[in-house]
């Protein structure tokens, strides 16, 4: 935002930012905190603290001890913006990512040669993991994880002098010492168990493969009582809807077991294939900038297996939707989803669940270039977390403006239609609303 647009919402800056860190104990540390996030709104090529303070005319060692020594605490911060995220978004759904953030050197905390799909390989780089809330038109960031590469993690190895050089790394950048190697999914699910313990109510959980794939991670919902709908592979595995266990046959007059499945599971790709294409049925999910964006789908009910099934007492498998995208030109599906929503959830709301996570992207992309979420020079955790907390409060805001206010952020007169409706299914229709100058020539790299 240009230095005028600022101006015209500074009231509204204001009050946002007394909200926000209302929780923060002294004064000073609330003021600086507001200006950290006014920084992070203004146009500008690097959100790191020598620019913004250059760009705020203060000095910098202002902002240097805010993020670096003052003693304030961030969980409590994202917690506040947690809770007006709810308020502001009413999300339809949670969406779970990850993002990387590359790096040169090799002392920022869970720095680490490791892949991420923001390079699209493998690199030197950091990976967040984060949760959001997201409807057709609005998203913003909920919770964040760093993630902890074995690395990082001295209980990780068995040789004594590479566990004490991690140690010390651990110790220049200030890691807890209960932060430690865990998977991905693990880590999204005690954002979800943080978010519940916030009083947030949990909406419908949406992932790519990279989580859906996990048996683990769906466990982890179902064990939650959570609906979710993720993406996964043709690869994966699951018996038919109406397979039924049977028991063994009696050997003499003991225990026979439980019963169990006589036939193997099969591939998703093999249940849809088939099915074939006669039940495959043409629905949209959302209109883009170029209309209405919209494909042919399969839909199954089965009973997903995989290496270690979770069986119920009585020896069955639970039964899931098993959705496909099937392209006309193609000879198989292209995409997979498995959801345990109740059987009689309409077909067209599956498809906007499942293809909803688009909105993430959207967030990482302002997060990023717009907001200087991956611009921290720094190396603390404490130091990173507080900066990642502050970016997400600066989007917040931007997202409030877009919701409340649409000429604050330059949208057409034409999109100045109410900002939300109880049935958001209506705004499938809807155009994002415009970015900030410092984002317009951005372009989305994956498509969905």
């Amino acid at each position: 935002m240009r230095s005028g647009e600022i101006a015209a919402v500074r009231s509204r800056l204001e009050e946002f930012a007394a909200e926000v860190f209302a929780g923060l104990p002294r004064s000073d540390q609330r003021a600086v905190g507001g200006l950290y996030v006014r920084g992070l709104l203004l146009d500008g090529q690097r959100k790191s603290m020598q620019p913004m303070a250059e760009r705020l005319g203060v000095d910098h060692q202002r902002l240097q001890q805010f993020m670096s020594s003052s003693t304030w605490d961030f969980v409590g911060v994202r917690r506040r913006l947690a809770a007006r995220v709810e308020q502001v978004v009413a999300p339809v759904a949670w969406v779970i990512d990850d993002t990387g953030f590359p790096k040169y050197g090799t002392s920022s905390p869970g720095v680490a040669r490791q892949y991420s799909g923001t390079l699209g390989k493998v690199g030197n780089c950091q990976i967040g993991v984060s949760v959001h809330a997201v409807t057709d038109h609005a998203s913003a960031a909920l919770d964040w994880r760093l993630f902890i590469p074995e690395s990082w993690d001295d209980a990780c190895t068995a040789d004594p002098d590479t566990a004490e050089a991690i140690r010390r790394r651990r110790t220049r950048c200030g890691i807890p010492g209960g932060e430690r190697n865990r998977p991905k999914w693990q880590l999204a699910i005690e954002m979800l168990d943080e978010l519940g313990g916030w009083g947030l109510q949990t909406p419908v959980i949406c992932a790519d493969a990279g989580y859906g794939d996990n048996a683990h991670f769906r466990a982890a919902l179902a064990e939650r009582d959570l609906d979710y709908i993720v993406q996964v592979k043709g690869t994966a595995t699951a018996q038919a809807a109406d397979a039924v266990p049977e028991l063994p046959p009696a050997k003499g007059k003991g225990w026979r077991g439980l019963p169990r499945y006589r036939t193997k599971p099969i591939s998703l790709r093999e249940h849809i294939l088939a099915a074939g294409r006669v039940p495959a049925r043409r629905l949209p999910w959302r209109h883009g900038s170029k209309g209405t964006l919209a494909a042919e789908f399969v839909a199954l009910r089965v009973r997903p297996a995989g290496r270690r099934p979770r069986y119920a007492a009585d020896g069955t498998l639970t039964q899931a939707w098993l959705i496909a995208q099937w392209p006309p030109d193609e000879d198989e599906p292209v995409k997979y989803w498995l959801s345990n929503l109740p059987a009689d959830t309409p077909l067209i709301e599956l498809i906007r669940l499942g293809k909803i996570r688009w909105r993430i992207e959207h967030d990482y992309r302002e997060l990023k270039t717009g907001l200087g979420l991956d611009h921290y020079e720094g190396r603390s955790w404490k130091g990173r977390h507080r900066h990642v907390t502050l970016v997400t409060a600066a989007h917040l805001f931007l997202t409030t403006l877009r919701l409340t206010s649409p000429k604050a952020t330059g949208r057409p007169e034409s999109l100045q239609s109410p900002p939300r409706a109880t049935n958001t299914a209506r705004h499938l229709d809807r155009p994002l609303p415009h970015l900030p100058t410092t984002l317009r020539l951005i372009h989305l790299t994956k498509h969905y």
